[in-house]
């Protein structure tokens, strides 16, 4: 993998670019009408669905919290509360999470936040040699390794989808 700075390059790959993690940005043409953007993603890129991750935010006893899970799965609330060692999580407001991060609903990257926040990414992703994250707008994916998605966001690895 290259390491590249886009064009008009995001939070997310400014990021990557400084802690010198080789990425590959993708970029796609993003239809406004799609009911996912993670699985629109893949299948405008033509990767598997579960090599691309998606980058939720969910209230965890009354702190932001994020899990990165597959986008063909769902959050398990549950089990990203065990992993993080809380009580009760549920989804945060959407608007929460666009001013947490700096990111639209959508184009929200896991990488490159205004602010860090306790982040959990799903054991799958280990199965792979590299995964997909937004990098930080919408049409807009970068390619990197699990090892450097958890190393970049600090996180701990655990099973969190269902």
């Amino acid at each position: 993998m290259a390491r590249r700075k886009a064009a008009g390059g995001t939070q997310a790959t400014v990021a990557l670019t400084a802690a010198g993690v080789a990425f590959t940005v993708h970029e796609y043409a993003h239809d406004p009408r799609a009911d996912s953007y993670g699985l629109e993603a893949a299948e405008a890129m033509g990767v598997d669905p579960g090599r691309v991750f998606k980058t939720l935010f969910a209230d965890l006893d009354g702190a932001l919290v994020v899990g990165v899970v597959p986008v063909a799965g769902q959050l398990d609330l549950k089990a990203l509360a065990r992993a993080l060692d809380g009580r009760k999580a549920a989804m945060a407001d959407p608007r929460a999470a666009e001013r947490a991060t700096g990111y639209v609903v959508g184009g929200i990257s896991p990488i490159g936040q205004r602010r860090t926040h306790p982040t959990v990414v799903d054991d799958t992703a280990l199965d792979h040699e590299t995964v997909f994250v937004s990098a930080g707008r919408r049409g807009m994916e970068v390619e990197l390794s699990p090892a450097e998605l958890v190393r970049m966001t600090a996180a701990r690895v655990a099973p969190i989808r269902r």
